[in-house]
This record gives structure tokens, sequence and C-alpha cells, in this order.
């Protein structure tokens, strides 16, 4: 051990607590050991459409840290709290509202995170006198980061796939930086602190959490509500519930997040009218208001059409006859997508109004896959 190494590290955690990082340790850049986890995930089809994923360049570098950056002697890998969900109880209005996972409430991360990393670096080298090979991600680079997390002492891998610490819980957004100098490395987080709990499981609304600690993108509503361009499986659609954006299901029932704050770093403080939108209002959103409300929002990844796809959802499942008009409305929409999933809502609400615009909308609909969505729809009426 290295009485400068140590010094050098200390500096460069008192600066990353200093940017707004809650949680910060060094990792080795040994290869993941969980990479053939990782392989037979992509085998067995878990990673839905994302196949960027399982690209022989993407899967090779996850293999090893130093595919990445040669020069890597050091991870360093940080964490950032965001708002638990409780944060933002729902409003006892009875008016049908969304649901928003509370990473989105307010400005995207990617944006907040790299400026700080981006400013961590620029610290080291400074600290260094000379450049520093280096590469930083969050969420966007092929590292399995839950893993270096762990051996970091930062947490560890809970059921449900999230890392866990034992003072901040779950509602953490994590970045590392690849570094071509040896910091210290912390001693891994050794303890599973899950113990015989299955409450994530158990409270998942489609069953996509697997006994391997990952898990299936094809059933998650994350991955249906934001990855996913197409159409949301008619099976799963009921599953979603008020859902129009990610879900924290896993994450509200977790024991850990009781003892953990509410409240998270102030760039994701919830903009208003986002973590729990009034689903009339949003089902209404023109292009030009969709991107004005989000910019600078995670919830611009998944475009107007599957916001307000995720939206018809939810209506449907809030089933109110007062919300026929603004479905209706949506018949009319630009996008494909909207229609169809319009289309199911009216049929989940199927009084004598909603059926009739439906047949209405038959009439007019030459999209082939809305048509079949309405006749769909039509067979509540009958």
């Amino acid at each position: 051990m290295s009485s400068s190494r140590v010094a050098l590290t200390a500096r460069v955690k008192a600066e990353a607590q200093r940017l707004g990082f809650h949680l910060v340790g060094v990792a080795d850049c040994r290869p993941p050991e969980t990479y053939p986890a990782y392989v037979a995930w992509l085998q067995h089809g878990h990673h839905a459409a994302m196949a960027y994923m399982a690209r022989e360049r993407n899967r090779e570098r996850r293999a090893d840290p130093k595919r990445i950056l040669p020069e890597c002697k050091s991870i360093l890998v940080l964490g950032i709290r965001y708002f638990q969900q409780d944060a933002q109880p729902m409003p006892a209005d009875g008016r049908p509202r969304g649901r928003v996972a509370s990473y989105a409430w307010g400005e995207d991360y990617h944006d907040i995170l790299v400026a700080r990393l981006r400013a961590l670096v620029a610290f080291l080298e400074a600290e260094l006198g000379h450049p520093v090979p280096n590469r930083y991600y969050t969420d966007t680079g092929p590292v399995l980061e839950r893993e270096f997390a762990q051996r970091a002492g930062l947490g560890w891998v809970g059921k449900n796939g999230m890392l866990i610490n034992p003072k901040l819980g779950s509602y953490l957004i994590l970045a590392e930086i690849l570094l071509g100098v040896a910091l210290e490395p912390d001693a891994p987080f050794a303890t599973d602190h899950c113990g015989t709990c299955t409450r994530c499981i158990d409270a998942c609304p489609t069953q996509a959490i697997l006994p391997t600690r990952t898990v299936d993108a094809n059933r998650c509503l994350s991955y249906l509500t934001i990855e996913n361009k197409g159409e949301i499986p008619q099976d799963l659609r009921a599953r979603l519930g008020e859902w129009v954006f990610g879900c924290d299901v896993c994450q509200m029932v977790c024991p850990w997040n009781r003892r953990a704050p509410l409240e998270g770093d102030p760039a994701f403080a919830p903009r208003p009218g986002v973590p729990r939108p009034l689903l009339t209002e949003e089902i209404r959103l023109s292009r030009q208001a969709f991107n004005r409300k989000f910019k600078g929002s995670p919830i611009k990844r998944t475009k107007r059409r599957g916001y307000l796809r995720n939206v018809a959802v939810a209506l449907g499942n809030a089933a109110q006859p007062h919300t026929v008009e603004a479905l209706r409305e949506a018949l009319q929409d630009e996008e494909p997508l909207v229609r169809g999933h319009a289309a199911w809502a009216l049929g989940q609400i199927a009084t004598a109004e909603a059926c009739e615009a439906l047949r209405r909308a038959l009439h007019v609909e030459e999209d082939p896959e809305v048509r079949e969505e309405i006749r769909a729809a039509l067979a509540a009426c009958a």
C-alpha cells in the first residue's frame, strides 16, 4: 500500500462527494465474474429487442474493462441518489393519473452526471499534473457496473438485480470512470442482506424478476414502456396499471428503502406535473407540447408516440367513462401506435359512447393493425 496512492484516493473521493455523489468507491480492473451469467441472459433472449446488447463488440467489451481502456488500472464507481416514489403521494382527487418512475421526475441524469464525471477527471488530472487515460459512463457503456459497484464496496446486488446500499437503499444511479492510474481499491461488499425475503419477486406486476437476480426485459414494465418501440403485448397491458414511464414496484416494496431517505439529489426533484400526470391532459399533448414539457427530461427517450401509447393503456386500466372523449380524440392521432392503444382503452371502458366511438373509427381507419385493435375492442361491446 502506497501512502501517496492512499492520499490521492482520499482526495478524489472527497472531491466526488463535493460534486454531489453520495457513494464513491474504487474497484480493480479484473474481468467481471458475472460475465458468463450475462452471456446466458442474452442467449435466453431476456434482452428483448435491445439488439445492441448482443452485438459482438459490445459483448466482448463487457468481458474485460481493458478492452475498453487498455491502460485501465482502477475503476472509480459512483452512486447518486434520486427520490423515492413515496416522496410524491398520489393526489386523492379521483382524477385518473399516471405514475412515472422517480428517476425521471427531474432532469435527465445523463446530462447531470456526465458534467460531474468530467469535472472529477479534471480534478484528478490537476492533482497529478498530467492527463490520465480514462473512460466514463453512466448507464451508457458496455460495463457490468453493478458487479463493479459491489466490488468497490458500495452495496450488494439484490434479488431484483438492483444495487442496494444498506444506508441509501436502491434508488441509485450508478456511474463509473475507468482510469489509467492506480487508486487504492476498496474492500468488496461481502454480505448479501436479502436473506429469505422475496418481496420484490412477489410484487413484480408481470413476474419479470428471474431467480438469477436478473430481469426478463420482455416482461418488465420499464422495458415495455420505454425501450419497447412497438405495441405493448395485449396480455400485459392490464399489468401496467397506472405506470406511464418505467416502474419502481420492486423498489417500493424493498425493506431496505424504508430505512433510506425519501429525497435525493436536487437535480432530480420532481418537475410540476411529471410524477403523477393527469392522463386526460397527457393523451392530448401535441408534438410541440410534448417536446416543451419534457425538454431535458428522460421521458423524451420514449418519444411522444411511446408515451401516449402508455398513457392510453393507463386510461384503459382506469376505465373511467368520463375519459371517453379524450380517447375518442386519440383515435384520430397521427400515430397508428397511439390510435391502436386508444382503441384498446375504449374497449376496456365499453360504455355505449365508447363503443360508438370505436364503430365510427372502424369506418375510417386504414391502418390494418389499428383496425385489428378496433375489432378486438369492439368484442367487448357485443
